[in-house]
């Protein structure tokens, strides 16, 4: 039987429909680079690859990567948790965040952006559509490089779930027999 459920304040729904693990966006402009923490974007197309995110217009990354319309989304791990936390929750107008907090810059292959070593997986992005980025602040980025390490093959991800609280992923159930091919 299913828990009886209560009513719970929209303006807090985020915290149960987050879609994704946090990443890292690391973008540059010139010689100005910025590292933010993001919880909130979708997968929208297999092929081309492309992601949707929403940056808001008051962070410091919505300028770098408005005027050069790349970025790299970098996955962290649960190790990175607390400079995940502390990028989240600092301005890269004011401090260099890959020396804040320890952070090694490495050049990407087909963008600007520095993926950033110590994550896990780095994509880098182009701008492919940017029709709602001055009404909503969404952006839709193609991914045209992807750079992930082999190991480990699942990788304990940080999922943010508000008031300072992350989730971890955990154990992964298979049901790849109960999938079929669609035309």
């Amino acid at each position: 039987m299913a828990a009886k459920k209560q009513d719970f304040p929209v303006d807090q729904v985020r915290h149960w429909l987050e879609p994704g693990p946090v990443v890292l966006v690391s973008s540059r402009s010139g010689d100005q680079t910025d590292i933010m923490t993001m919880g909130w974007h979708t997968v929208m197309e297999f092929s081309p690859s492309l992601v949707g995110c929403v940056i808001a217009r008051a962070n410091h990354s919505f300028g770098l990567i408005r005027r050069s319309g790349e970025c790299v989304i970098n996955l962290p791990t649960a190790a990175l948790v607390d400079s995940v936390a502390r990028i989240g929750n600092s301005s890269g107008a004011a401090i260099d965040k890959f020396a804040a907090f320890g952070l090694t810059p490495e050049p990407a292959q087909r963008v600007g952006a520095p993926l950033i070593r110590e994550c896990h997986a780095s994509f880098e992005c182009r701008l492919f559509d940017d029709a709602l980025v001055e009404r909503y602040g969404f952006f839709v980025f193609e991914v045209v490089q992807a750079h992930v390490a082999r190991t480990p093959r699942r990788p304990q991800t940080l999922h943010y779930t508000g008031d300072g609280a992350f989730m971890l992923s955990g154990k992964t159930i298979r049901r790849k027999a109960l999938f079929t091919k669609v035309s």
